[in-house]
């Protein structure tokens, strides 16, 4: 008995309570199972940061200029990838700030527990969504989902929202990619008329615009404009 006592005093303990009364009433978890929860929360950051904030329209644009400019290799993939998760950071400033402040403070303080703490931290996001998210994506995922109609926007379930925001964002994205490559595919149709009408039939003209193109880019500092209008593309 004497053993069976220690090890019941070695294991880790476990609080969790369900419903209750007042302030206190709700789901809590506390001890090894918010750690868990917590955890596994934490295992879901790739998607979050993928359908919640402005990460993939970073990426697909930057990805489309690569692909206008016509270069194979440079810049590597996972070089994209970094900057837009560095532009990401900034443009996810002002909203993980207000994360910070109203929600992972005061829960690492012990002011609030961890399901208080994801109600009042997904506040900031969900306005960030909002912003970025056209009217009628949200009413179209709202239809979608068979739900009841919600009196506003405020009520729109979670999941409903981020479908949303990633429709908006792709369209965005795809909208600056087609600016993007406007010029590009401008430089492409002269050299390639310029090559026709020289009887250059065997010679890429891919081979011949990409140093005009990179010149080009390089002139107008490029990195330096699409970087600053992608920033400025979110409200």
């Amino acid at each position: 008995m004497a053993a069976d006592d220690a090890i019941m005093r070695m294991m880790p303990q476990m609080d969790v309570k369900l419903g209750g009364n007042g302030e206190d009433g709700g789901l809590r978890l506390n001890g090894t199972v918010g750690i868990v929860v917590m955890m596994g929360l934490l295992t879901l950051l790739p998607t979050l940061i993928l359908m919640m904030t402005g990460f993939t329209r970073i990426l697909i644009v930057l990805q489309f200029l690569k692909q206008a400019m016509g270069t194979q290799s440079a810049p590597p993939g996972q070089l994209l990838a970094a900057m837009a998760l560095l532009l990401t950071g900034f443009v996810m400033g002002p909203t993980l700030s207000e994360m910070n402040r109203t929600a992972i403070t005061p829960w690492l303080d012990g002011k609030m527990s961890q399901v208080e703490m994801m109600k009042e931290g997904v506040k900031p996001m969900r306005e960030f969504m909002l912003r970025q998210t056209r009217e009628s994506d949200v009413k179209t995922f709202v239809e979608l989902s068979r739900m009841p109609r919600p009196a506003t926007v405020d009520d729109v379930p979670l999941h409903v929202l981020m479908s949303a925001f990633v429709a908006s964002e792709l369209r965005t994205a795809f909208q600056i990619g087609f600016a993007i490559y406007l010029p590009f595919i401008i430089i492409d149709a002269v050299v390639a008329s310029v090559l026709m009408s020289m009887g250059m039939f065997m010679l890429p003209p891919a081979m011949i615009s990409l140093p005009f193109k990179l010149l080009l880019f390089v002139l107008v500092d490029g990195w330096s404009l699409t970087i600053t209008s992608l920033v400025q593309s979110f409200k």
